[in-house]
């Protein structure tokens, strides 16, 4: 493992995605630990992807009081039957919830009849207090939660908003795994913004893998802008970009 920095972003690559993924989750755990010594609970984002499957597998086994952590996650399709496997509260109940025992989760309703409401109840429970930390990931268009290049926006007044997919972020649901085909994943989804995301205390973010190399890169190396939304990671004070050999590739 060697760190480099890219303005207030601080880089750690290592050399498998194991490695990676526990680094990172031993991060996040401290934050949350530090959360809750503080201040007595701890507020937390987490992404739903197999890209942070190593990070939050080392997070759900940390020694946590999870009766004192809520849980959000930070996008969720539109229109995909709640009980829909594919939907992000299902990865959510798979990979964190049976492991947090008595931790608070509170799920984007993606099937909701009303998305408008359901972006303000979403965003009025985000607003409620600080978020402590946020665990995410990069797109392979270099996107932040659901937030793609066309509609990402750093100054966005909302937390939560509905959004069109691009095609890449389509098509990176197909590559991996998450749906057969691409004409079964849905063209829309609820995303928290830009500005909900980078809120958080401290930032944690798991890219793993070849795909992800070209957006590293221009993440660490390309222009602050909305051309590559990750690169607002760059402003973040408290904000660590964890990549394994793979994804580090082309930096």
């Amino acid at each position: 493992m060697y760190p480099i920095t890219a303005d207030s972003l601080r880089v750690l690559i290592s050399p498998t995605r194991a490695e990676m993924g526990r680094l990172a989750g031993e991060h996040a755990t401290r934050a949350i630990q530090d959360a809750i010594i503080q201040r007595g609970s701890a507020r937390v984002i987490l992404a739903s992807a197999p890209s942070q499957n190593e990070t939050l597998a080392t997070l759900t086994a940390a020694a946590i009081d999870w009766s004192k952590v809520t849980i959000f996650h930070m996008d969720e399709y539109l229109g995909l039957p709640a009980d829909h496997p594919q939907t992000f509260r299902a990865y959510q109940r798979a990979h964190v919830l049976p492991l947090a025992a008595g931790a608070k989760f509170y799920g984007i309703a993606g099937e909701s009849a009303d998305p408008a409401a359901e972006c303000a109840r979403y965003a009025a429970l985000l607003a409620e207090s600080p978020i402590d930390v946020c665990c995410l990931g990069i797109g392979e268009n270099g996107h932040l939660a659901f937030n793609d290049p066309p509609v990402a926006d750093f100054n966005d007044p909302a937390l939560v908003k509905v959004v069109e997919l691009d095609a890449t972020c389509r098509q990176q649901q197909v590559n991996d795994g998450c749906f057969p085909s691409l004409a079964e994943v849905p063209t829309h989804a609820l995303t928290l913004t830009i500005p909900a995301l980078m809120s958080a205390r401290t930032l944690v973010c798991s890219v793993p893998g070849p795909r992800k190399a070209a957006a590293a890169v221009a993440t660490v190396r390309g222009p602050i802008g909305t051309a590559c939304p990750a690169t607002v990671m760059r402003r973040h004070s408290a904000a660590t970009l964890y990549l394994d050999a793979d994804s580090a590739a082309l930096l």
